[in-house]
């Protein structure tokens, strides 16, 4: 088998943009000043761990995905309502002005965030290997598909956020709260 062509790779990565874009744009929301570098934070870090995670399925196979797949949806779930609940309560408790908005554009939470919306990637890596699909075609693709959808729900997010203040980050938060929700129950 020769694999997928380039149009059904790029719908392929779309769909696993999805989340990406979703989280990202709440991200934007949380009322943090923007940045190119915080842009740029979101978009590289969920752009390389969804370019990534189809490499380690297709190396690794059924076995890891087996293992991770389980408890991956109820750490995103966690994480996005962590996240999504400081948001909320920032945007309820705030006038806008007293405290300024963490900063979700760094460190180890935008990682375990980029790593748990990419766990369906690494099921795509899996079905790669069964079909033929080259990596090399694959990676780029799906990382540059995933880094734009990030920059773009970023921007959304935060202009979104200027124009609505603290109710945006109200609004983020619900958003990251029904994601996580979504991603356990799979009813939203």
């Amino acid at each position: 088998m020769s694999g997928l062509d380039f149009g059904q790779l790029l719908l392929v990565a779309l769909g696993l943009s999805a989340d990406c874009f979703a989280v990202s744009l709440g991200l934007g929301a949380s009322g943090f000043k923007s940045s190119v570098p915080a842009m740029l934070r979101v978009g590289i870090s969920f752009g390389f761990f969804q370019a990534v995670m189809p490499a380690l399925g297709w190396l690794f196979g059924n076995s890891l995905v087996t293992l991770v797949a389980p408890l991956a949806s109820w750490i995103a779930f966690v994480l996005l309502a962590i996240i999504g609940g400081r948001m909320l309560w920032e945007g309820i408790r705030n006038s806008g002005h007293q405290n300024k908005p963490g900063d979700y554009t760094r460190g180890w939470l935008l990682v375990s965030l980029a790593v748990a919306t990419s766990i369906d990637a690494m099921a795509a890596g899996i079905s790669f290997s069964m079909i033929g699909q080259p990596l090399q075609s694959a990676i780029p693709v799906i990382g540059i598909t995933a880094f734009t959808a990030s920059v773009a729900g970023y921007i959304i997010g935060n202009r979104s956020g200027r124009l609505l203040g603290r109710w945006a980050l109200v609004l983020g938060g619900l958003a990251l709260i029904s994601i996580g929700l979504n991603m356990v129950t799979g009813i939203l």
